[in-house]
């Protein structure tokens, strides 16, 4: 069996370094997240930004929607992967954080991203009602809607489609049998439900805090 890599820090740089590399914008987000204390663990890390741009241009994706943005490092990383035709629609609830997105889109002058700032099952339901369709969508939102926002969001994309779900493996804690904190115990059943799911194919990918990539069948 091949050797598992000790994702070091150290390791993730020279990855980073030796990848597409990061506009000034996506470094700029990145510098002021750090100044937000524990809140930047809201962000999505480099690694899995450069992950969702390759599956953006490998798949032909032209429409995304995007459920949780915090400042907007993972909706500005997607947005420069889509064609000149393509769009994003970014649901936040919290206008703080959205306010200061725009800042980082305008400074990037990427126009392709539309924000709804409310909560995002009052977006999604709307969205569903008027029958339009994403050809990837990324959750990574409050928890303790994942199953909520998964099961409206799989009627919003056609078949071979992707829905991609941030923070699935949870800091590794959801392999501990000795945590069962409200959290992880969420992120477990949400897993297992996953797995049971026969209408997509799905895989979990160890990078950042853990993807699944799910396949509308």
């Amino acid at each position: 069996m091949p050797k598992k890599l000790d994702l070091t820090d150290n390791l993730e740089q020279y990855i980073i370094d030796n990848s597409e590399p990061l506009t000034k914008v996506q470094k700029e987000i990145i510098e002021y997240n750090i100044t937000l204390g524990d809140q930047k663990r809201l962000q999505i890390s480099v690694s899995q930004a450069q992950l969702l741009q390759s599956l953006i241009k490998a798949s032909g994706v032209k429409k995304i929607l995007e459920i949780g943005s915090f400042t907007g490092f993972s909706a500005l990383s997607m947005a420069l992967a889509l064609p000149s035709d393509g769009s994003l629609i970014s649901l936040d609830k919290n206008l703080e954080f959205s306010k200061k997105a725009k800042v980082f889109y305008e400074k990037a002058n990427e126009n392709k991203i539309i924000q709804i700032i409310k909560p995002a099952l009052e977006s999604l339901n709307e969205l569903k009602n008027s029958k339009t369709k994403f050809d990837l969508v990324f959750i990574d939102a409050d928890k303790e809607n994942y199953l909520n926002y998964y099961n409206i969001c799989i009627d919003l994309i056609d078949k071979g489609r992707l829905i991609i779900i941030d923070n699935v493996l949870w800091h590794g804690e959801v392999a501990d049998g000795s945590k069962n904190d409200k959290f992880t115990s969420i992120i477990r059943d949400f897993n297992k439900y996953l797995k049971q799911d026969s209408r997509v194919s799905k895989n979990i990918i160890p990078v950042g805090d853990g993807f699944t990539i799910c396949i509308k069948k």
